[in-house]
């Protein structure tokens, strides 16, 4: 039986706001990446395991979008992204359905060229079609320009086609044994979870004027002893004074509504009651310095 496992790494790559964490989210069946309407999310590479006990075991890797860097984190995301192609078995290619492939696409079509992955492109966010024949002509115009093992239509947000992507993706997995334990859901720490749920909940609340400015530190995450309740301090950090005027908000309600919704997802995730406190930081051009990248959490993995 062992045997006739298979188990391996699939990467899930395309530009920003694409739906890969949406997908990933889906797939697995929890939420572990955090997901936005606002482009480059996922910072990190994320990974979940989605565990089946009669085929195996799927590693995915949920990557930041690949898009034109323009400071040392967006670098630094963009390396983390490409750098994933050559390490896995499978890669996911998340795209939208469109006639036009832009420079975006052309990019991540170059990179493809030099990898022998197996490529399954999906072409995500079919529920926006008007008249699902149409994504015919966007396979067709997908499939002049590249060799992919597959090409499957699906919608993220709705489950759509789901259960065929793991299908094909058990197909060209290698046979192997299972590297995690089956009920082993990520390999992300808690305390990161938590911080990027903070975020995204941040991300939510606030306006387009801070759209990727902030990081969320963890200061301490403390499980009461006896009771089922964690304390979690919390400092959300910005580039600018009036980012944090905006953040914290009139007479703190933007600050607490972020807290607040944090400490729903936050609950769900620890099976516990949580007393979160929040803080707001000033970091002046964060985003552009190496030591501060590592410092909230973006490193680079050796793997």
């Amino acid at each position: 039986m062992t045997e006739q496992m298979k188990s391996g790494f699939v990467t899930l790559i395309g530009r920003p706001n694409v739906g890969k964490s949406t997908l990933m989210n889906r797939l697995v069946g929890q939420k572990i990446a955090i997901t936005s309407n606002k482009p480059q999310t996922t910072r990190n590479r994320i990974r979940t395991i989605y565990t089946d006990e009669a085929r195996g075991q799927i590693i995915f890797v949920d990557t930041p979008g690949i898009h034109k860097a323009k400071n040392k984190l967006g670098e630094f995301m963009v390396n983390t992204a490409e750098h994933t192609l050559g390490e896995v078995d499978v890669i996911l290619w998340l795209v939208e359905p469109s006639d036009f492939i832009g420079a975006g696409e052309q990019h991540i079509l170059e990179k493809l060229k030099n990898v022998r992955t197996p490529v399954i492109l999906i072409i995500n966010k079919i529920d926006t079609l008007e008249h699902k024949e149409e994504v015919l002509a966007y396979i067709d115009r997908y499939r002049r320009e590249y060799d992919f093992a597959e090409i499957v239509p699906a919608s993220a947000l709705r489950g759509e086609n789901e259960e065929l992507i793991i299908d094909l993706i058990f197909k060209y997995l290698p046979y192997g044994p299972m590297f995690y334990d089956e009920d082993t859901v990520t390999d992300q720490p808690e305390r990161q979870i938590v911080a990027e749920l903070i975020r995204e909940k941040a991300l939510h609340a606030l306006s387009d004027e801070i759209p990727h400015g902030i990081a969320v530190s963890i200061e301490q995450m403390k499980k009461r002893p006896g009771k089922k309740l964690y304390d979690i301090e919390a400092t959300i950090i910005c580039e600018r004074d009036s980012h944090k005027g905006i953040i914290i908000g009139k007479q703190g309600a933007m600050l607490k509504k972020i807290g607040s919704n944090a400490r729903y997802e936050i609950e769900r995730l620890l099976d516990s009651k949580v007393n979160l406190k929040l803080w707001v930081k000033v970091k002046k051009d964060w985003r552009d310095s190496d030591f501060m990248i590592k410092n909230f959490g973006y490193r680079d993995e050796e793997n």
